[in-house]
């Protein structure tokens, strides 16, 4: 599929916030893209435009986003995990658009029946981690034992390296990224274990051992600039990088319009919007 093709046909329904040489084209539903980083509910300091889960998804159809894996606001904060995992697995039901990936808080007590729930119980590919938010490090044992349960249970992990810009924080709650570097020595052990690293914001250069492991991925959502994409592919391999938006905190048209500038490739564009996610979610189908 020719490049132009493959953008109008993905971006349809936010052609007019994009550029005027993109033209409409007829969707088709092979092409519609997945989203690998949304929330749902609401962000505990504001209101978001998009909260509503309603008007969420009806936002993914107009832009032809036809699958995304969502995780929960309520995750950040509230201690009844397993509740929050409830509320986001029977929303998720409603939609055929989502798929629901629970939050797990290895700080709580019980944490293991709350990730054997997620998997036995929901039926989740994924668990979505929040490690500055929950108050551990990932040198903390309770994260390594997190990891290998996940292992064995084949579930994807994704770890949200940030969720806000430490600038606009509330002053009562100031959260740091993640420090990744204990990350590549724990998945040495593990070469099974899939990774996504969700909102990493590239610097000039990645964690030491992060672009080494095979099966850890990175998503679009905090990518800076039109040529971010391709400056972070030249440094990665194409399948280690999925669209996410990091929607509804931002609004998904900028995800699109930072691919709609890029100047990917044919292939890498597809790999790219679904190809790679596609293959992610099919090896650790339940």
């Amino acid at each position: 599929m020719k490049r132009r093709t493959l953008l109008t046909t993905v971006l349809a329904g936010s052609v007019a916030v994009l550029t005027p040489s993109i033209i409409r084209a007829k969707n088709e539903a092979k092409n519609t893209i997945i989203d690998s980083n949304v929330d749902l509910f609401r962000w505990p300091f504001r209101r978001l435009p998009l909260d509503n889960t309603d008007k969420l998804v009806q936002k993914m159809r107009n832009l032809n986003i036809g699958q995304a894996w969502a995780g929960s606001f309520e995750g950040l904060l509230q201690r009844d995990i397993n509740g929050v995992n409830q509320r986001l697995a029977e929303t998720c039901a409603r939609y055929e658009e989502l798929i629901a990936f629970g939050s797990i808080n290895p700080s709580l007590p019980d944490w293991e029946n709350s990730l054997q729930i997620c998997r036995e119980t929901h039926q989740m590919p994924g668990i979505r981690l929040h490690p500055n938010y929950h108050a551990y490090t990932l040198d903390d044992p309770r994260f390594a034992r997190l990891l290998e349960l996940a292992d064995e249970a084949g579930l994807l992990v994704q770890i949200a390296v940030t969720m806000e810009d430490v600038r606009t924080q509330s002053p009562l709650l100031r959260v740091a990224d993640v420090d990744l570097k204990p990350l590549p020595a724990l998945m040495e052990n593990l070469p099974g274990l899939k990774v996504q690293l969700l909102n990493l914001r590239p610097r000039s250069v990645l964690p030491a051992g992060i672009a080494s492991r095979p099966n850890l991925s990175f998503d679009t959502a905090r990518i800076d600039s039109t040529d971010g994409l391709a400056k972070l592919l030249r440094r990665l391999p194409s399948d280690r990088l999925m669209f996410g938006s990091h929607a509804p905190f931002l609004i998904p048209e900028a995800a699109l319009i930072r691919v709609a500038e890029s100047r990917l490739s044919d292939a890498e564009l597809k790999f790219l919007l679904r190809g790679n996610a596609e293959k992610v979610l099919k090896s650790i189908q339940p």
